[in-house]
C-alpha cells in the first residue's frame, strides 16, 4: 500500500528540538557551527581539486575504479577504516571513523553519463574525448562535499571528545539504479541512525515526505531463437530480434492502456551479429517507472506478459529476465529536513561573479533554455509532492525507506539544462562548482553537529520514520534471492575510451585547478579563440 502525502500542518515540526537545550549548550553548539564553517573555507582548495580531480575521470556505473581509489586513499590517509568490495560490487565502500551512538552516514553517488564528456568552462559542445562518458549531471562533487564535512567535524569531535561514528558510503551505478537496493540489502544501513545524502543541484534544496517522481525495475528480457542463412534458408530460422522488437511494438500499443503516471523506455542491447544471419539471441533492456511499490510490480508483470507474447509469436524462447537496477520512491524524513533546511538558510548561496554568470546564461543559451542565469534566490523547504505524475528516480529511495535519511540538493551546477546531457557537465570543473560544493560541505557539517549534539534530533527523527513513514508501509526490495550486481556493465565502454581519458587525468599537483591544466580561459564562449564551438549548437 502506498504511503499517502502528509498534511503539511503537523506537530512532528515541534520534535525537531523537542527538548530545548540549555543556554551554555545552544552557545557550544552555534560556537562549532562557526568553527566548522571557518574550517570549511580553509579547506576550499582541497574540496576544488577533489571535485575537479573526480570529473577528470568521469567514469561510468560499476567501472568507478579510479574514482573509488581516490576517494579510498584519502580516507585511509585521515584516519578512516575502510571496507572495500562491499555488497559484491568491486568500487563500493564503507568509510568509518569514531565510536559509539549516534551512527551517522554520509552518501553521494560517483558514477557518469555515456557520451558526456566535455571541457568544462566551455560554453559548448566540446569533448575531451570524442564519444567518451563524462560527468553530465555532476556526480563528481558530491563526494567532495561528504569528505570535506567529515573532515572538519571529525578534528572537533576529537578535540571536544564526541561520542558518535561517521560513516561515508558511495552510490555505485546510480545512472543504471543499481547499487544502492544491494547495499541495503547487504545490511549497510542497519546501524544508522540517520543518512545525510548530497546530490549536485542548481540551488539548494533539500524536503520531507513524498518527493516528485517515481520508483523503478530496471529489467533486461532476452530472447533466444535459432540461427539460419538469412537469405539461403530464412525458414529454418526464428530470429530473436523479431521477439525484441515485437515485445517493443507491443509495449508501445499498451501504453494507451496504463497509467498516466508510468513512465517506461527500452533500448535494445543486442539485436544480432550481422544481417545476413538471422539473429539467435536479442536483448531488450526496460526502465519501467510508477509512482509505488504496487504499481510498479503491476507494471512489471505487464511487461512480462508482453515479452511471453512476442516469444509465443516468433516461436522463440523468452530466457528468465535479469534485474539490472532497481529503486523505491524517494521519501524522506521530515525532522531531519528540517534541519537541514535551518543550516541552508544560515549558509545562503555562494557569491557568483560575473563570469560565473556569463558563462551559466551562456550555456542555456546554447541549449535553447531560459537565460536566467545562476541561482540568487534560496528554494523553500518542500513538503510532499502534491498531484505527483511521475518523473524521474534515485536508488536512494532504497535507503530512505530503511533508515531516517534527509536529502541536500547543493547550487553547483546551471539551471534549466536539459540532465544526463553534455551541457550539465560544462560548470563541473569551474569555480561554479567549486563555491557550490564548499557550500554544501558546510550545510552538511552543521547538521552532523546537530545530529551529534542535539540527542532530540536523533529521536524525533526516528519516531517520524517508525510512526509516519513506515506506519502503514514497509520496505520489500524488488530483488529476488539470485539477483546480483551486474558489475559487468559498462566494461566495454571504460575499456574503448579509458586509455585516451587517461591523458586529461587532473593533476593537483603540478596545476592549481583542471581549468588551468587544460589551459582553458573562463568563461569561454562561442565566439571566442580557441573555443573549438562549431557553426551552431548541438543541443537544439
Amino acid at each position: 500500500m502506498k504511503a499517502k502525502p502528509m498534511p503539511r500542518r503537523l506537530p512532528w515540526s515541534a520534535l525537531l528540538f523537542a527538548v530545548p537545550l540549555a543556554a551554555q549548550q545552544a552557545d557550544r553548539l552555534e560556537s562549532l557551527k562557526r568553527e566548522a564553517v571557518a574550517d570549511i573555507d580553509r579547506r576550499a582548495t582541497f574540496t576544488q581539486q577533489l571535485v575537479d580531480q573526480l570529473f577528470s575521470y568521469g567514469e561510468l556505473g560499476f567501472q568507478e575504479t579510479e574514482t573509488s581509489k581516490t576517494l579510498t586513499a584519502l580516507l585511509r590517509k585521515n584516519g578512516f577504516t575502510v571496507e572495500e568490495g562491499v555488497a559484491g560490487m568491486p568500487t563500493a565502500w564503507v568509510a568509518t571513523w569514531g565510536s559509539g551512538k549516534p551512527v551517522i552516514m554520509l552518501g553521494s553517488d560517483l558514477d557518469g553519463i555515456p557520451r558526456a564528456s566535455q571541457r568544462p568552462g566551455v560554453a559548448c559542445h566540446s569533448p575531451l574525448v570524442e564519444g567518451a562518458p563524462g560527468h553530465g549531471e555532476g556526480h563528481n562533487s558530491g563526494q567532495a562535499v561528504n569528505l570535506t564535512a567529515a573532515l572538519a567535524i571529525k578534528k572537533l569531535m576529537e578535540r571536544e571528545h564526541l561520542s558518535g561514528t561517521i560513516k561515508l558510503w558511495p552510490g555505485v551505478a546510480e545512472e543504471l539504479l543499481a547499487g544502492k537496493a544491494y547495499l541495503v540489502r547487504a545490511g549497510v544501513f542497519k546501524e544508522a541512525d540517520a543518512v545525510l545524502f548530497s546530490h549536485v543541484g542548481d540551488n539548494f534544496d533539500t524536503s520531507w515526505g513524498e518527493a516528485y517522481g517515481t520508483g523503478l525495475v530496471s529489467v533486461l528480457y532476452s530472447f533466444r531463437g535459432r540461427a539460419a542463412h538469412a537469405a539461403g534458408a530464412p525458414w529454418a530460422g526464428r530470429s530473436a530480434l523479431d521477439a525484441a522488437e515485437l515485445m517493443d511494438i507491443g509495449w508501445n500499443f499498451r501504453r494507451e492502456h496504463l497509467r498516466l503516471a508510468q513512465r517506461s523506455h527500452s533500448v535494445i542491447r543486442d539485436g544480432g551479429d550481422q544481417p545476413n544471419v538471422v539473429p539467435s539471441n536479442a536483448t531488450t533492456w526496460y526502465y519501467l517507472r510508477e509512482l509505488d511499490y504496487d504499481h510498479i510490480k503491476g507494471l512489471w508483470a505487464v511487461a512480462d506478459s508482453v515479452a511471453m507474447g512476442a516469444a509465443l509469436m516468433t516461436g522463440t524462447t523468452l530466457l528468465p529476465t535479469r534485474i539490472v537496477g532497481s529503486a523505491w520512491p524517494r521519501y524522506f524524513d521530515r525532522p531531519l529536513a528540517e534541519a537541514v533546511s535551518a543550516n541552508i538558510k544560515r549558509v545562503g548561496l555562494p557569491t557568483w561573479t560575473a563570469e560565473d554568470q556569463r558563462l551559466a546564461r551562456a550555456v542555456q543559451s546554447e541549449v535553447g533554455a531560459d537565460t536566467s542565469g545562476l541561482a540568487t534566490r534560496l528554494d523553500s523547504l518542500q513538503g510532499p509532492a502534491e498531484d505527483n505524475q511521475g518523473g524521474p528516480s534515485d536508488d536512494i529511495g532504497d535507503v530512505a525507506w530503511s533508515v531516517p535519511t534527509a536529502i541536500l540538493y547543493y547550487p553547483a551546477n546551471i539551471p534549466n539544462l536539459p540532465g544526463h546531457h553534455w551541457a550539465d557537465a560544462i560548470a563541473m570543473a569551474t569555480p561554479i562548482a567549486h563555491k557550490g560544493s564548499t557550500a554544501g560541505a558546510k550545510v552538511v557539517a552543521m547538521t552532523l553537529l546537530d545530529l551529534l549534539l542535539r540527542p532530540a534530533l536523533v529521536d524525533s527523527a526516528r519516531t517520524w520514520f517508525d510512526s509516519v513513514q513506515t506506519k502503514d508501509t514497509k520496505y520489500q526490495s524488488f530483488l529476488r534471492a539470485g539477483d546480483a550486481p551486474a558489475t559487468e556493465f559498462n566494461q566495454a565502454t571504460m575499456a574503448r575510451f579509458r586509455d585516451s581519458m587517461r591523458k586529461f587525468y587532473y593533476d593537483p599537483a603540478k596545476y592549481p585547478t583542471y581549468l588551468a591544466q587544460l589551459g582553458i580561459k573562463y568563461p569561454t564562449l562561442r565566439g571566442d579563440a580557441g573555443s573549438g564551438c562549431g557553426t551552431g549548437s548541438e543541443a537544439h
